[in-house]
């Protein structure tokens, strides 16, 4: 098992690190990465709010 990799960076370079990664991405591994985001954030939305105190 390999060991988890933990991106505790500077925010700028956690930014380049992340601008760099999307560029080398094709256009259909970003339009993806987009729907994989809108479809996470809208089940997020529309998510029951459960409260472990009745």
């Amino acid at each position: 098992m390999k060991p988890t990799k933990f991106n505790h960076a500077h925010p700028i370079e956690m930014e380049a690190r992340y601008i760099a990664e999307v560029r080398k991405m094709t256009p259909q591994q970003r339009f993806e990465k987009l729907m994989a985001i809108i479809e996470i954030s809208y089940l997020l939305k529309t998510a029951k709010k459960y409260s472990k105190l009745k």
